[in-house]
């Protein structure tokens, strides 16, 4: 008969063990090649449409894709636009607000550094 803390380390040894045995199983799964199969989806969107949602159609409560239609490409250019102005809005807030701060000058000429805007 074995002493029960012989018993409780082999009990512990095994768990570390299988604990091991799927950590790298799992990780190994990562690696593993991809699938070449062609996914589909229900979400059949024509290009000529974009904006278009399935049960609904194209959102345009205003009707200017009727009335104006050459300014539809600069609308939905000006969308990406701002878009992209508030995601680099997130990140000077984020920055902001951590008190990140860049060392160095902003104009050595005028002697005007980061740290004194």
């Amino acid at each position: 008969s074995l002493h029960p803390s012989t018993v409780e380390s082999i009990n512990t040894n095994a768990k570390m063990k299988l604990a091991i045995t799927a950590l790298l199983a799992g990780s190994a799964a990562a690696f593993a090649p991809a699938q070449t199969g062609r996914v589909t989806t229900d979400l059949a969107v024509s290009e000529l449409e974009l904006g278009a949602v399935e049960p609904l159609g194209v959102f345009d409560p205003l009707g200017w894709m009727d009335s104006e239609p050459e300014a539809f490409e600069r609308r939905r250019a000006v969308e990406r636009k701002h878009g992209r102005i508030a995601m680099a809005a997130v990140v000077g807030t984020i920055v902001h607000n951590n008190h990140i701060v860049f060392d160095g000058y902003l104009s050595p000429s005028n002697n005007l550094k980061f740290s004194d805007v």
